[in-house]
């Protein structure tokens, strides 16, 4: 069984939940696994959501092998159902390439340090061999500005958090400028779509209680 049927089956009786349930699709970010989902997930359950995160790899899928499996997944794990979106890093990417392709549009969009531009830091490490091994087709997809312009806006209310823990000042890579350590707050903006920091770094602002606070409430307001 593999990483993603494992998160999604945990608990996840269907006779035991209504249909009116709403549904969480989570998509881990790049180099993680869906365990980095498991705190936010938990939090949702909690709070009366169905959790279920997607797993895929990015040092070994090429892209649209992936956005193609992510598309089956949510088709298969909603199923008509009311259901909302989230995603962390590369996943929020995943999520805007596949959202055009749904019969059933998800109610909301929630993602959490999305790279909307090529990042510099991806940019500086594009041309390491180890992190071309480790991230794969996908981030050096991510370190191309013209790709990343040409990805399609969400249609639907979406959200953006972007963290601002990351180091700043003289020796910082990034200056003053507001990042959570792999993306500055620039970088995840996308349009005029609302934008919230929060005082986390990019690898675990999943876990940050005033997201996941945000999250339930934006869902338990709209039902």
């Amino acid at each position: 069984m593999d990483a993603e049927a494992v998160i999604a089956n945990e608990k996840n009786d269907e006779t035991a939940e209504p249909d009116q349930v709403i549904r969480a699709i989570l998509v881990h970010g790049m180099g993680r696994t869906p365990l980095s989902m498991l705190i936010l997930g938990a939090r949702l359950r909690a709070a009366g959501l169905r959790p279920i995160v997607f797993g895929y790899s990015a040092a070994f899928e090429r892209w649209h092998p992936c956005v193609t499996r992510l598309h089956q997944f949510i088709t298969r794990n909603t199923k008509g159902q009311r259901y909302v979106v989230i995603g962390h890093s590369l996943g929020c990417v995943l999520l805007l390439a596949v959202l055009p392709t749904l019969a059933q549009q998800p109610e909301a969009c929630f993602f959490l340090a999305p790279p909307m531009q090529a990042s510099r830091m991806a940019r500086t490490f594009a041309r390491w061999r180890l992190f071309q091994l480790m991230t794969g087709e996908m981030g050096q997809l991510l370190t191309q500005r013209e790709w990343i312009a040409e990805l399609p806006m969400p249609t639907i209310p979406t959200t953006i958090y972007a963290g601002t823990a990351g180091p700043r000042g003289r020796w910082s890579p990034f200056g003053d400028e507001l990042n959570d350590g792999i993306l500055t707050v620039a970088e995840t903006q996308l349009g005029d779509i609302p934008l919230v920091v929060v005082p986390s770094i990019h690898t675990t602002i999943m876990n940050s209680r005033r997201i996941s606070d945000d999250i339930i409430a934006t869902v338990k307001r709209n039902t």
